[in-house]
């Protein structure tokens, strides 16, 4: 329920012009803008924004109200705003506003709504690009024209007359691919002398090459960024090697995704393996790396050559379909990233085969840290969960556990539903549709397995029982792996 405050708010952005407020109403009035859909009352706060900083994620916080087409409006009026101040103080001399920060990071946390995951992001990305462009070319021509105006004066006077407002830096999360790379190329290059300045905290490209990764790389401020993620792009050993020595630009950068991918060294040349040495060598000049994802890349036999040169133990370590074998996982559960493991993604491995005792090794050392375990798609049966749940319950932190696309019983997962409601922490378990709550199908093709409803909903009315029973009511049992976004255990 909103508060009495929310609602007084609501009710003085439905008239304009705004009357004049006092400076601790800003904060209120905007988020109440910013949900309701109202660009225009956002674009008359930021004309008189009274605060150096203003701050997304603290005003807006994670509100599912607002829909697509608004938000982007709103995030527009925003920035076109922060622009137009911007040529206001190029243009008028002494014309100066409070504002000189815009923290549009975790954005796409704050405005969720309807919005797909990342959606908002990609579009402020692209958006924030064009203004700084637009930006800078108003201020070239600006001092084109003063610069003739000023000829003949002294140097001092023709200093004085083209001083240049403080500007305003946006501290923002970079979403690239295809269509945004040059506008956010030729933004990023004019960071340097543009009164408005991107800072990118967390950098995401997609579908773009290893030439071009690396140019915006080399324009992204060093201090600023904590995370890069490269996926889809096609990446083999060479290009991570073009890349890889841009990353030790940054001193902060904590986080690496670099799924789906072109990485095979399943069968090691003497070329390829003085690669992975390579690459081996450029990850430990990363000392601020905790978090580390090599989803789909083919490591089978090198996960010890791929890690042996990290300074410090990984937090968070995402192997999903790496092709691993019993020897990368023993070493895992033997390294100093085992007791330091908060998330483990070990998902599209058949640990029918030859995994599961290495994997209850690891599991042990790691009992202590543990979050989040995925385990999805890895021909889990039975039995196989069976041998794996005492060590499994010894994980007394775990949060999260994912088991979706395996072949387990409806008796089994009440029975692991009943065991680990000892575990305190746990607040979500992705399980697969039951092995028996299917039923076959004949097609032309062949034979294709689909859920029988019936079953399926008795089946949960089970769970949700079992659940009510327990007095867990902060406990979620779905067999949905979508719409549960992966926890987050960086505060970056």
């Amino acid at each position: 329920m909103d508060s009495l405050l929310f609602l007084c708010a609501r009710r003085i952005i439905t008239h304009r012009p705004l009357p004049t407020l006092p400076t601790h109403l800003y904060p209120i009035l905007f988020q109440v803008a910013f949900l309701d859909g109202r660009p225009l009352v956002l674009w008359d706060l930021l004309a008189t924004w009274p605060f150096p900083v203003l701050d997304f994620q603290r005003l807006v916080g994670h509100r599912e109200l607002l829909q697509d087409y608004p938000c982007k409006l709103c995030i527009e009026a925003v920035i076109e705003a922060v622009v137009v101040q911007l040529w206001r103080e190029l243009e008028e001399p002494g014309c100066h506003s409070s504002l000189r920060v815009l923290d549009m990071t975790r954005l796409s946390d704050s405005v969720s709504g309807y919005t797909a995951a990342g959606l908002t992001s990609w579009f402020s990305t692209e958006a924030l690009a064009k203004a700084c462009v637009e930006v800078s070319k108003h201020q070239q021509e600006f001092q084109r024209r003063r610069s003739n105006q000023h000829k003949g004066l002294s140097g001092a006077a023709t200093a004085a007359a083209t001083l240049q407002p403080p500007g305003v830096d946006v501290h923002t999360d970079l979403y690239v691919s295809r269509a945004s790379y040059k506008i956010l190329r030729d933004a990023l290059q004019a960071r340097a002398v543009s009164p408005l300045r991107l800072r990118c905290r967390e950098f995401k490209a997609h579908h773009i090459s290893a030439s071009e990764i690396v140019t915006l790389l080399e324009s992204l401020d060093p201090s600023c960024v904590r995370r890069v993620e490269l996926c889809y792009n096609n990446l083999g050993l060479g290009d991570l090697l073009e890349i890889l020595p841009h990353l030790s630009r940054f001193p902060e950068l904590r986080s690496l995704k670099l799924q789906d991918n072109n990485i095979d060294v399943r069968r090691p040349t003497p070329e390829s393996a003085m690669r992975i040495h390579c690459v081996a060598r450029k990850l430990g000049m990363l000392p601020s790396l905790r978090e580390l994802n090599l989803g789909s890349s083919r490591l089978s036999g090198n996960l010890y050559q791929i890690l042996c040169d990290l300074q410090a133990p990984l937090e968070s370590l995402e192997l999903a379909s790496c092709s691993l074998i019993p020897t990368d996982i023993a070493f895992l559960s033997q390294s100093f990233h085992a007791p330091a493991l908060k998330r483990l993604d070990l998902s599209g491995h058949d640990f029918s085969q030859g995994l599961l005792e290495p994997l209850q090794l690891l599991l042990e050392e790691s009992s202590s840290s543990l979050l989040q375990l995925d385990l999805m798609d890895c021909r889990i049966a039975d039995s196989h969960l069976d041998a794996l749940l005492p060590t499994l319950l010894r994980c007394s932190r775990l949060r999260f556990l994912g088991l979706c696309n395996n072949p387990l019983s409806t008796a089994t997962l009440k029975d692991l539903l009943q065991k680990t409601l000892g575990l305190p922490d746990l607040h979500l378990v992705v399980y697969p549709i039951p092995k028996d709550c299917y039923k076959p199908e004949a097609l032309d093709s062949g034979w294709n397995f689909v859920a029988d409803d019936e079953l399926l909903s008795a089946t949960r009315a089970e769970i949700s029982q079992l659940l009510e029973n327990s007095g867990r009511t902060n406990l979620v049992w779905t067999y949905n792996p979508f719409g549960h976004e992966a926890l987050d255990y960086f505060s970056l």
